[in-house]
């Protein structure tokens, strides 16, 4: 009595030799093994450090980086604008001082909230000086939510160094917001 009379010992013997050959040449080799892993980021603005994970993918026998990366240009938030809404500097005031004042729309047009730092590039006398300037501002706008906007407001006085005499020039040229999360 035959247990498998569809199948001779040879069919069978042909089957499992090609089911073999099968999982040995698809089973993937040592050279494409790879692995995700995660490799942190940092960026510096003004005298701050920020990090940011991005993943990779990399080859199994490659040794994972032990050191964070270092990021020259931070990470600056895409479809997003600003608008000026009011400026006003006086090189020399009653007080003795310069007056700087404005007040800038910071508009977030992405559907998700952002946390960061407002990033303004200004024209002071003959140079261009470009830096985070919320911490001197009475609102900083740190975080904007999901197609919002934000106003950073700035209104600081400054003792006139007799040494040093205020530009007669003070331009805001750009704004960014460089995103910290």
């Amino acid at each position: 009595m035959k247990l498998f009379p569809i199948f001779s010992w040879r069919k069978l013997k042909q089957f499992l030799s090609i089911v073999v050959l099968l999982t040995l040449f698809a089973c993937p080799t040592d050279d494409e093994c790879t692995k995700t892993i995660t490799i942190p980021q940092t960026y510096f603005v003004g005298n701050q450090s920020y990090t940011q994970e991005i993943t990779q993918e990399i080859p199994c026998d490659q040794q994972e980086p032990t050191e964070p990366g270092e990021i020259i240009e931070p990470p600056v938030l895409e479809n997003f604008t600003y608008q000026i809404l009011s400026f006003n500097y006086e090189p020399y005031t009653d007080n003795n001082t310069t007056l700087v004042q404005y007040e800038i729309q910071l508009n977030n047009h992405n559907d998700f909230a952002v946390t960061g730092i407002p990033y303004l590039t200004r024209i002071d006398g003959d140079f261009e000086v470009s830096g985070p300037i919320s911490t001197d501002a009475s609102e900083p706008c740190y975080e904007i939510a999901a197609n919002s906007s934000c106003v950073l407001s700035f209104n600081q006085e400054y003792t006139i160094d007799p040494n040093i005499p205020p530009s007669s020039t003070y331009q805001i040229v750009n704004v960014e917001y460089v995103v910290t999360n």
